[in-house]
């Protein structure tokens, strides 16, 4: 069975950092693309980022280009996503997901597997 377990979320200041992990279990996803999303409050889940099968492809919202960071270790069937300069309007739960596919892609309706998430809270 496979299971989707995100961890590193919490509650940090304005101007701080978080590092999201993501852990595969049930099966390899080394050929898969893994993308980040996240739900505020009372607004629908948005794409932040995600990763083609070998990392080497990344693409971001714009909300968080520079900011945040997507990245995969294969062996460890883990993707994370860097977050830095955190701001109050990036406090929501994120979600992990795996696409059934190699290549980057924002649609949420591609991706096939999804964590539970993990809560994010910005303080200002």
């Amino acid at each position: 069975q496979v299971q989707l377990v995100e961890s590193g979320g919490g509650l940090v200041q304005a101007g701080g950092s978080l590092r999201l992990s993501c852990v595969a279990s049930g099966r390899s996803f080394s050929l898969n693309s893994k993308g980040w999303f996240r739900r505020a409050p009372g607004k629908e889940r948005e794409f932040i980022a995600a990763a083609d099968w070998s990392g080497g492809s990344t693409i971001y919202a714009d909300a968080v280009k520079g900011r945040f960071t997507v990245s995969r270790d294969n062996a460890k069937n883990t993707v994370y996503l860097q977050m830095n300069s955190l701001k109050p309007e990036d406090t929501a739960v994120y979600y992990c997901a795996i696409a059934e596919r190699g290549y980057t892609t924002r649609s949420d309706s591609e991706y096939d597997y999804w964590g539970q998430g993990t809560q994010v809270t910005v303080s200002s």
